[in-house]
């Protein structure tokens, strides 16, 4: 059972999951999905009185990400009326006014019907039973669209691993929703537009098990043992395939996680990312404390990249289900939060939480820090739910730079062809924050106390730094096998 899994690959999160802008971000998650298909329905009585719209699948459509939902009928004589139903339902992931009911495609019509909620020969679990896989194991229906928009129900078949457990997906079946035509596909073969062939529910199970049996079945003192955090989540990659993310904890722990790993859903490529952190509800609470006046609830949290840092992302819904706000939570340090109106706000609340308390709690990046001196050629102020951001640009970099008074007091007093000094982390986005500003052209007055304080904080900012690659060095040294601990061992006393 431990085993099932396969080989772990540690890696690098900002490397895997590439820096996102607001635009891309998935305001949607697939329960407002339901609610948005569902009045979309609604608006065409003589459809909605036939059919019914059941589960959302998130998936990529031509590199977009949409929650797709096929028409399937609401009855038993809905069925018995009716030969099929016709089209499926697309909302956007990332908009919620881009929804719509497709029910052509290039003029033909779209008609499904082999269908979960078929009956008799056209209920598509019998269609497969009766068409050469009465002995063999198959699950997770899934409704997918491929790029050109036609439709497609996705089947995992399995086998068992060990005895009659340890299930392991190991290709999948693809059936045509009008015609019933079967083709079936293992990993290696599956086409690329198909999003899903590992069950999230197997993944789950294969990474408890190898948590729990790490060091063998006899363990009862529990020694290392691991288990997933409460919750799962698709995400998409830098490659632009999909994965499904959970935490990593101690058994027993119930704020922190130790790491957290992505589960490519299609290869089962694993990757560990050990890096300490906040659960999904610990941080679905932080979220949720920022606005508890308005009793809003948190969404599930989607890890994004923001500014190198692995950070959650939720929807913040109101009673009746839709967005009202946002929020941005640090995966490393749940104290560190963004709320805002809109993504935009969201995201410069977040980045200035970031830039306060980042040297404090020892955020990381593997982005290169830089270090640049240029006069200012175009320099702009903008106002978003009463703060103030400050965007400019200089003559020696084609990068916008961004900032507030939160950085440093001389940001509001610079202007155009002042000489600057600042340092940013380069994430390769074309809109940077900065990390520090100091403007060449004026010349602060330090009396001797501050000069004081200034050395005190530099001195706790050193010394933060210092524990903070300590506690990564001793992580890095714990997750090791016995043997490589040896083997460092034997360097270390070499030398």
């Amino acid at each position: 059972y431990q085993k099932i899994l396969g080989e772990t690959i540690d890696s690098d999160f900002t490397k895997d999951i590439a820096p996102i802008s607001e635009m891309e971000m998935r305001v949607i998650d697939e329960e407002i999905a339901d609610k948005l298909g569902d009045k979309t329905l609604g608006e065409d009585p003589s459809l909605g009185s036939v059919a019914e719209v059941n589960n959302f699948t998130l998936q990529s459509v031509s590199k977009k990400l949409y929650y797709v939902a096929p028409l399937e009928h609401s009855g038993f004589f809905k069925w018995y009326n009716n030969d099929y139903t016709t089209g499926y339902i697309k909302v956007s992931a990332t908009n919620q006014n881009d929804i719509s009911l497709v029910q052509e495609i290039d003029g033909k019509p779209i008609k499904i019907k082999y269908q979960p909620s078929a009956y008799f020969g056209e209920d598509l679990y019998r269609h497969i039973w009766n068409n050469g896989y009465k002995t063999s194991l198959v699950t997770d229906i899934q409704f997918e669209i491929d790029d050109e928009g036609y439709p497609w129900w996705i089947v995992t078949k399995f086998e068992k691993k060990v005895t009659m457990g340890g299930s392991e997906a190991v290709g999948c079946l693809v059936i045509n929703p009008e015609t019933g035509e079967i083709k079936e596909y293992s990993i290696s073969e599956t086409p690329k537009w198909i999003d899903r062939v590992q069950p999230i529910n197997f993944i789950k199970t294969q990474i408890d098990d190898w948590g729990e049996y790490i060091h063998g079945w006899w363990n009862f003192s529990g020694r290392d043992k691991l288990t997933s955090s409460s919750g799962a989540t698709v995400v998409y990659g830098n490659d632009n395939q999909c994965y499904v993310y959970t935490g990593i904890t101690s058994v027993g722990s119930d704020e922190g996680t130790v790491g957290f790993m992505m589960v490519n859903t299609v290869t089962k490529k694993v990757f560990r990312y050990n890096r300490t952190g906040a659960t999904e509800e610990a941080a679905k609470r932080s979220a949720e404390s920022q606005v508890q006046e308005k009793g809003y609830k948190a969404t599930f949290p989607i890890p994004y990249n923001v500014n190198g840092t692995p950070t959650y992302f939720m929807s913040l819904v109101g009673d009746d289900g839709l967005p009202k706000m946002y929020a941005m939570v640090s995966i490393q340090n749940y104290n560190i939060v963004g709320v805002g109106g809109n993504l935009k706000s969201t995201l410069r609340s977040y980045q200035r939480a970031l830039t306060s308390k980042g040297n404090a709690t020892g955020i990381e990046t593997s982005f290169e820090r830089k270090q640049l001196t240029g006069s200012i050629s175009r320099i702009s102020n903008d106002i978003s739910d009463g703060q103030t951001s400050y965007y400019f640009i200089l003559d020696s970099s084609n990068i916008i730079f961004r900032g507030s008074s939160d950085i440093s007091v001389e940001i509001p007093l610079s202007k155009e062809g002042d000489v600057l000094k600042i340092t940013y982390d380069d994430s390769g986005q074309p809109v940077t924050q900065i990390v520090s500003f100091d403007n060449l052209e004026i010349e602060m007055i330090k009396s001797s106390i501050n000069e004081e304080r200034l050395e005190y904080f530099q001195e706790v900012d050193s010394t933060n730094f210092q524990k903070n690659e300590l506690k990564n060095a001793n992580q890095v040294f714990d997750d090791m096998s016995d043997e490589k601990k040896l083997e460092l061992l034997k360097q270390v006393k070499n030398q």
